[in-house]
């Protein structure tokens, strides 16, 4: 049977649906951005499958997988006309084994025209760590918690810059609040995978944003091939005052669960002192969010300024403002730009971090 290869398989037509039949414990632990899943064995047919063959033989499972297989063929075949009404997919399984060959099978049987991919998802993995180590120019947007760094970010993008929105796509803001009136984080194969998407989408003649993180993002972790280029590439730094940085913050979490700011203190008790966390707590019950903000804040500056002394970027710009505005924020950061020449220092970041 015809395979493709995979970067003709990824720029299939957004109406040609990916279509991944491995099972559902497998797909939910990470799978190519945009596929549905048709598995073709459940999860616990798939642990039958695999014991069989471990502990019988090859012959054996296969027997056992036709049998699961057979029964259910009618059922595949309308659940993949409800996923693709046009009648042509793309398919792919975890190598490009016999879970797809014997679902291309059956839908070709079916009338539906099948694009296998080659090598199958394991070639897909294979691709998106790669991409983390594919040399990039890139500016990274640092500042203070409550800086508003994110929403510089999209207010850059709004005027046709490049970002890469690393929390977006982590569904967190980074700091033991960050989870907090967001989705669930992905799965950390299924970030990589995102991730790697996304990086591969970069037009090749621009050099994108990001914004300054740590190597963790909530339970999350930054490719570390990506993590060195971001300590090396520029760095501008949005430094805003407290005071502004405490009224903005106040003004997000009052809107919040009291509760889940509470557990946001708590899981940082140890490095705020018994006394702050007395206090931080009681803020939040009196509903006196600056108060909260602003211990927490003694934290987090302290520890962003640390790193900060330590950066290894080829150049970190201070730039001072007044406002967490970001309509304010992104003109100064693209005058900055403009005016020290970051653009062509990105491109030509030095070999190792600190150099």
């Amino acid at each position: 049977m015809p395979r493709i290869p995979l970067p003709e398989f990824l720029a299939g037509p957004a109406d040609i649906p990916i279509l991944d039949v491995r099972a559902p414990i497998e797909y939910a632990h990470g799978h190519i951005p945009g596929a549905l899943n048709l598995p073709l064995f459940s999860d616990e047919e798939r642990a039958r499958i695999g014991t069989a063959y471990k502990q019988v033989s090859q012959d054996r499972a296969i027997h056992i997988g036709l049998d699961f297989f057979g029964p259910k063929m009618s059922r595949l075949v309308k659940h993949a006309q409800k996923l693709a009404p046009n009648k042509e997919v793309r398919l792919h399984c975890w190598r490009g084994g016999m879970r797809s060959g014997a679902v291309h099978w059956l839908l070709e049987l079916a009338g539906f025209k099948v694009h296998l991919l080659d090598k199958g998802y394991k070639d897909y993995r294979r691709w998106a760590l790669a991409q983390f180590s594919e040399p990039r120019p890139m500016l990274i947007l640092g500042g203070l918690t409550g800086s508003g760094k994110t929403d510089v970010l999209h207010e850059l993008a709004r005027r046709g810059e490049t970002i890469v929105d690393l929390e977006g796509l982590a569904s967190h803001k980074g700091s033991s609040f960050g989870a907090i009136g967001l989705p669930a984080q992905p799965t950390p194969e299924q970030f990589e995978n995102n991730l790697a998407l996304a990086l591969s989408q970069l037009p090749t003649a621009v050099t994108p944003w990001l914004e300054d993180e740590s190597l963790t993002i909530g339970r999350l972790t930054i490719p570390k091939p990506l993590f060195e280029q971001m300590r090396r590439a520029p760095l501008v730094v949005l430094d805003i005052p407290r005071a502004v940085r405490t009224r903005k913050l106040a003004a997000e979490y009052g809107k919040e669960d009291p509760q889940q700011l509470s557990e946001a203190i708590q899981r940082i008790s140890k490095r705020l002192g018994g006394l702050a966390t007395k206090d931080a707590l009681a803020a939040i019950e009196a509903g006196d969010m600056e108060q909260m903000v602003d211990i927490a804040l003694s934290y987090y500056d302290k520890t962003y300024g640390f790193g900060l002394d330590n950066k290894t970027n080829s150049r970190v710009l201070r730039l001072p403002s007044d406002t967490c505005d970001p309509l304010v924020n992104a003109d100064l950061v693209l005058a900055a730009v403009q005016r020290e020449n970051l653009l062509a220092l990105a491109q030509n970041p030095p070999l190792h971090a600190g150099a």
